[in-house]
């Protein structure tokens, strides 16, 4: 188990990199809904190792926070991009 956790950690760094240098705020966004998926994993694949159930609390309530987040943040984009292309038209 410990060797899927120290793949899932350096899993991190390549979504990282596209978090850091993407070209889009879109790639962005995605790399970062990566991480959360990976940190989820690391969370229940070490609850499970170590027997303390109670994380796996934290890992629901990671995931439920981040993909709320994740619906915000989409629609504040695509509202701003939808706004910007109409004030192109204008």
């Amino acid at each position: 188990m410990y060797i899927v956790l120290a793949i899932m950690l350096g899993l991190l760094v390549p979504y990282g990199i596209r978090v850091a240098i993407g070209p889009s705020v879109w790639d962005r966004l995605l790399g970062m809904n990566l991480i959360a998926c990976k940190i989820i994993i690391i969370i229940i694949i070490f609850a499970s190792v170590s027997e303390m159930t109670f994380l796996m609390d934290f890992a629901i309530l990671y995931a439920v926070s981040g993909f709320i987040g994740t619906i915000f943040i989409a629609l504040f984009l695509s509202e701003r991009d939808r706004r910007k292309g109409q004030e192109d038209k204008e």
